[in-house]
């Protein structure tokens, strides 16, 4: 990590909350609910996090190839918070070459895929239709592709697939890029739209929850899948000229790929990378002030995480989950970890966990059931996929 961390000069998030940064504080702050009821085709019951508006928006006429669910949620955000303007400054400041794009998402633009399949076409002939835009809507570079071309960035652009670490693994390959030298400054951030191959998955798992979902509760039952897309503009200190604001100041991975789908039992992929994260920051444990948890409300993922706190010495800290407000994000949890902790930071107030009622009593970490007044100088983002790849992130709010 570069000496001093990486300033984060602007970022936006789109999400069930609403659309853009405004829309995420008050949402933090009602501590409510924004899952809707939905139904899957066998009428199984679950909650989902929709983002509204997304079937009028259109892309420009030159990436209309582009089009999908996945890309017109991209555009809305990236039309939000003046983040596009923001970049084009950073491209004639520092170069287009030197700006680059890293995107974390799980499903990319699938959807188009199974509506192609739907489609009348399909049922005639047996086959998609011939010019079926797969590289630019299913397949998984399409977003990041969408994204340096709308943004008019020339720099590298590549997109993790990592799960539901991949919005964080994105920050940390951002990070590299400008460690490296290859980047002076790098778009960094995670999408993911609803899609019925995720919802169907999850069921098959039995891991959607059939009411609004309850993390580190007693009777939690599961998640409720949402969609969201945000972005942050990362560069360093010396290139953002300052001194204060949000800072990126360590980043920790792992993956002990101990199953395809549940995490360690002992949590020794999560510790990892909390514990990488702490001491690249410098961070000891009682410093830090708050910790946006992975915390998905299934059984046996909240457990293994709750273990880790313990055993980093962070169960005391004061933590809470959003995935009962905003649904489980998948590939753009870590943007959404990010950006809500950053206005949780820089409007001096603890979010809490909306749902959960009554803390498992196994579980030792400090958890916030509602939102209280306090200031956030250090925080954890944790992030925890399938396969053991996990991630964290440390930031630091500088007044």
């Amino acid at each position: 990590m570069i000496k001093g961390g990486l300033a984060i000069t602007r970022y936006t998030l789109t999400s069930a909350f609403g659309r853009g940064l405004a829309a995420q504080r008050a949402g933090l702050m009602s501590g409510r609910s924004m899952l809707t009821a939905h139904n899957l085709a066998d009428e199984t019951a679950c909650m989902i996090g929709r983002v509204a508006g997304l079937e009028e928006v259109v892309l420009p006429a030159a990436l209309a190839r582009y089009d999908c669910r996945n890309n017109r949620l991209a555009r809305l955000a990236l039309d939000t918070d003046g983040f596009a303007q923001a970049v084009g400054a950073a491209v004639r400041s520092l170069g287009a070459e030197r700006v680059g794009v890293v995107i974390g998402t799980s499903t990319s633009g699938i959807a188009a895929t199974e509506a192609a399949y739907r489609a009348p076409a399909f049922k005639e002939r047996g086959a998609l239709a011939g010019d079926f835009p797969y590289r630019e809507t299913h397949n998984v570079f399409s977003c990041g592709d969408f994204v340096r071309r709308y943004l008019c960035v020339k720099g590298p652009a590549l997109v993790v697939s990592t799960a539901c670490s991949s919005g964080a693994k994105a920050f940390a390959a951002g990070a590299r890029l400008i460690a490296s030298g290859v980047c002076r400054a790098v778009v960094v951030g995670g999408v993911d739209s609803l899609c019925d191959t995720t919802l169907y998955g999850f069921h098959a798992l039995n891991l959607l929850s059939r009411a609004n979902p309850r993390p580190f509760d007693a009777d939690r039952d599961g998640i409720a899948i949402g969609e969201a897309a945000g972005f942050a503009l990362m560069m360093s200190a010396e290139d953002s000229g300052e001194s204060r604001g949000l800072r990126l100041v360590a980043t920790g991975d792992s993956a002990d790929a101990y199953h395809m789908t549940a995490p360690h039992p002992e949590a020794h992929g999560a510790c990892a990378a909390i514990e990488a994260t702490l001491k690249g920051a410098g961070f000891a444990p009682e410093a830090v002030d708050y910790i946006h948890l992975h915390g998905t409300g299934t059984v046996h993922n909240d457990a293994a995480e709750d273990m880790a706190l313990a055993r980093m010495g962070l169960a005391a800290v004061p933590a809470s989950s959003t995935k009962g407000a905003i649904g489980h994000t998948l590939g753009a949890a870590g943007m959404c970890g990010v950006a809500l902790t950053a206005e949780a930071m820089a409007a001096g107030f603890l979010p809490g966990t909306v749902a959960t009622r009554a803390l498992d009593p196994r579980f030792r970490s400090h958890l916030l059931l509602s939102a209280e007044p306090g200031p956030i100088r250090r925080a954890l983002v944790n992030t925890f996929g399938f396969g053991g790849s996990n991630c964290c992130l440390a930031l630091e709010w500088r007044p």
